[in-house]
């Protein structure tokens, strides 16, 4: 039988919002990325957050996918943002050894969505559409 089950993808502006719930197969997290990868590539996109609110155990193999998808997301331009990671995991990771370095951290959906709101690039004066001088 086939996995047909996704997570979903939101875009909200020019962000993308991925919220993980409940625990996570290996073939969800390869088709996680391809999906993502895909949204991006579709254009439109300067930031990706990833909650991980709804993630109570996270193994090494998902580790490592979202720090790729981090890497992967700011080599196509797009900065990402991890959310919402309970206390006892972050633990885990760092007993592991396991670090996400490309990959910002925030403590929950808000605090990412700001934080790629405060790090987006500004207009450069004198090019929004006004006249010159």
């Amino acid at each position: 039988m086939t996995e047909t089950f996704r997570i979903p993808i939101i875009k909200l502006k020019d962000n993308l919002i991925v919220s993980i719930q409940g625990s996570l197969g290996d073939r969800l997290v390869i088709q996680l990325k391809e999906d993502i990868t895909s949204a991006i590539e579709r254009g439109g996109v300067r930031g990706l957050v990833i909650d991980l609110s709804g993630i109570d155990v996270m193994d090494s193999f998902i580790s490592r996918a979202i720090r790729d998808i981090g890497l992967v997301a700011r080599l196509m331009g797009v900065r990402a943002v991890i959310s919402g990671m309970e206390p006892m995991v972050a633990m885990t990771l760092v007993e592991m050894g396991m670090g996400l370095e490309s990959v910002k951290a925030a403590l929950n959906l808000e605090a990412a969505l700001d934080m790629l709101a405060r790090d987006a690039p500004r207009p450069l004066e004198g090019f929004g559409g006004k006249g010159r001088g």
